[in-house]
């Protein structure tokens, strides 16, 4: 494990490649699993926020799955998510476009709709935090479905920190992102 800032950071977040290929995944993280993605706090204020903002971008089925549900949930294991459809299908707030599952919340930013990208744990995808008191432990995580992701990123030779530079710096700043870089050329 590396330490930046009271962070541990896993050497497969350094070593491991990883570049999304939604050409062949067609965003299916977006769809597969047993609950939303998981949210912080604050998250849940700005979901209930922005929804009427939207709304619009969503499909039927996620709409109805959030005014159902709310524009958050408390899973089975007792954590905070976003709401799935129909039980544990797709996340309530994806789109499909062409065949690709896409976040309704990035395309709102992307238009100029909101001004929040979409919940840190989706944008830091596939580095999963668990918090612990004192400091985050940044950890891969290995899904078979992001099988061409890892093999884009070998191809590509980029590392998992490096492809997730943007939200890394999103959620600990550039300073922390930059002393992780060195840290890593220090290394080499």
């Amino acid at each position: 494990m590396i330490e930046v800032q009271g962070a541990l950071v896993h050497e497969d977040v350094i070593s491991e490649k990883f570049v999304c290929n939604l050409s062949k995944c067609k965003g299916i993280c977006c769809v597969e699993g047993d609950a939303g993605a998981p949210l912080e706090v604050a998250e849940t204020a700005i979901l209930a926020e922005i929804y009427p903002k939207i709304k619009h971008l969503l499909a039927p089925k996620g709409i109805k799955a959030i005014e159902e549900q709310g524009t958050s949930v408390i899973d089975a294991d007792g954590d905070l998510t976003t709401p799935c459809v129909d039980g544990h299908k797709e996340c309530a707030y994806v789109t499909f476009e062409n065949g690709i599952t896409k976040c309704a919340i990035e395309k709102a930013y992307e238009q100029g709709l909101v001004d929040w990208k979409k919940p840190i744990s989706c944008h830091l995808y596939p580095i999963r935090i668990t918090k612990y008191p004192e400091f985050d432990v940044l950890n891969y995580d290995r899904w078979h479905i992001c099988h061409d992701a890892c093999t884009f990123g070998r191809e590509l030779k980029v590392p998992v920190y490096q492809f997730l530079k943007e939200p890394l710096i999103r959620k600990y700043g550039l300073e922390w992102y930059t002393e992780l870089e060195n840290s890593v050329n220090s290394k080499d």
